[in-house]
């Protein structure tokens, strides 16, 4: 059985011991969800990379403190969002979008398909473009809790350990970033 094929406590257990690509193989899991909620945190790429740094490296150096290797994954969860919440409140919010922006699609002497093709990418980009502003209205905490329930599918009791509230508080976070997002995002729909 290969390291990509082992469950996580496993491969944390074996981490704990020195297997450096055990550790490999759970960043390699886990990486990329975490970086989704750090770049909607920040709105911004090259922060968002820096936390996930910081946090996969935390983790390595901590991993012996681990209250069992089945929590790994709420860890990285409670470390990212804790980091990204301790960097918000170092410093201002920024203002500067960071969007993937979507490459021109090939027209193939369609002129009529690619202005169609061409008006739905803008539409598309306009409300991403609103809906990542809007994510930015809302405060840190609420953020936070509606991208870990609607982006990464969190449950609420997930969501109250990772930010270190009780699940009724969360569910009011997320009822308030709901309704917020809702009134921004009317134009869109």
């Amino acid at each position: 059985m290969t390291t990509t094929e082992l469950d996580d406590a496993t491969l944390v257990g074996r981490a704990r011991d020195g297997d450096v690509r055990a550790y490999e193989q759970l960043v390699l899991r886990y990486q990329a969800p975490m970086f989704r909620l750090a770049v909607k945190m920040f709105n911004h790429r090259g922060d968002a990379e820096d936390v996930v740094q910081e946090v996969f490296l935390g983790a390595w150096r901590k991993l012996a403190q681990l209250q069992g290797d089945s929590a790994f994954v709420g860890w990285l969860y409670r470390s990212t969002a804790n980091r990204c919440l301790n960097v918000i409140r170092a410093r201002r919010p920024q203002a500067d979008v960071d969007l993937e922006l979507a490459e021109s699609p090939r027209t193939d002497g369609r002129p009529e398909h690619a202005a169609q093709v061409n008006g739905q990418l803008e539409a598309l980009n306009g409300q991403l473009e609103a809906l990542n502003a809007a994510l930015q209205q809302l405060t840190p905490p609420q953020r936070v809790c509606w991208l870990l329930r609607e982006v990464h599918g969190r449950s609420y009791d997930e969501i109250a350990e990772v930010v270190g509230v009780n699940a009724a508080a969360v569910r009011g976070r997320i009822a308030r970033a709901r309704a917020q997002l809702a009134e921004v995002m009317k134009p869109w729909r």
